[in-house]
């Protein structure tokens, strides 16, 4: 496994490729409760789509000869989103199968540019499915939300670019659902940065896969099951975070809560849960933070609704 895992190399050739594509987010430097050192957001969910998935989305059809019946995936709301972005930026026909559980907000993002929806089961893994089914009898390319190299490489990229803004970071904080996200992160910063992964308590693929000494099954739910509710990790990722990934920590949903509503409350900054769950570690002080660190937190997700959020409405 360790000679396919992406590496820095396949980040930064991934971030050449996908410049003209994508936006380069901003950060913001913000006090938390209970950390003593300043803290870097890198506010990902300004990102084309609300969201970091297009990073991964783009690289891959840039590195494909896409078929004449385009592409499809099994997506929660934000990949499907961003594929569906990405194909009709490039021209490809698209397909998304979505579980019932796949909020409206984000499904309306996935009709807004164009692709096809099809509801296929009440989870994501139903939806992944039936995805496979449809790419093996059109011939349309499978593009998985976080299994994928060059998905895993183009969303290491929000590191590439956090590096660049704020250059020596001691400690940078990452939600964790699939994996992929993590282990891009995790590939473009090797052993040179402090990595911790935060997952949902009721969604907690990765600490599952290391108590088992690789990928399994697990049950998924809580409020960001949407957007992180993985059954399994991909195989890529979790080889990633066992080279790269110091720690994993696990919130609950009062806690992603607390955090969604924090940055509202004191950033003006609307995410969704997903999005929001990076901060809910440092917030909860499940986070370790060492006197005097540098420290970074992605946050990568905006697709809610506005009255989702106590006083946003």
């Amino acid at each position: 496994m360790t000679a396919t895992l992406p590496t820095r190399d396949d980040v930064l050739s991934a971030a050449d490729r996908i410049a003209p594509w994508v936006r380069v987010t901003p950060t913001l430097e913000v006090k938390v409760p209970g950390v003593k050192a300043p803290v870097h957001l890198k506010l990902e969910q300004l990102q084309h789509t609300g969201s970091f998935k297009v990073r991964g989305v783009f690289n891959t059809l840039l590195s494909l000869d896409v078929p004449e019946s385009g592409v499809t995936t099994a997506s929660g709301g934000n990949h499907g989103a961003a594929l569906a972005f990405a194909a009709e930026q490039l021209g490809h026909r698209c397909t998304v199968f979505v579980p019932s559980i796949a909020p409206a907000s984000k499904l309306r993002l996935i009709e807004r540019y164009g692709a096809t929806i099809e509801v296929a089961g009440d989870v994501y893994a139903q939806s992944v499915e039936a995805a496979e089914t449809y790419a093996a009898d059109t011939g349309a390319a499978n593009v998985h939300a976080y299994a994928g190299a060059p998905v895993i490489a183009g969303q290491g990229t929000v590191a590439a670019e956090f590096d660049a803004q704020v250059p020596g970071l001691d400690l940078v904080v990452a939600a964790v659902g699939g994996g992929g996200f993590l282990g891009g992160v995790a590939a473009y910063y090797g052993r040179d940065t402090r990595l911790v992964g935060v997952e949902p308590e009721q969604s907690p693929s990765m600490h599952a896969a290391r108590a088992a000494g690789g990928p399994v099954d697990v049950s998924t739910g809580g409020v960001a099951a949407d957007s992180l509710g993985c059954r399994r990790v991909g195989d890529l990722a979790y080889g990633l975070a066992e080279q790269f990934v110091d720690d994993l920590v696990l919130v609950s949903d009062a806690e992603i809560q607390a955090a969604q509503q924090w940055l509202w409350d004191e950033c003006r900054l609307l995410t969704e849960t997903g999005g929001a769950t990076a901060l809910a570690g440092l917030l909860s002080g499940r986070v370790q933070v060492p006197a005097g660190c540098r420290l970074g937190v992605i946050v990568c997700g905006a697709n809610t609704e506005p009255s989702q959020i106590e006083g946003s409405g």
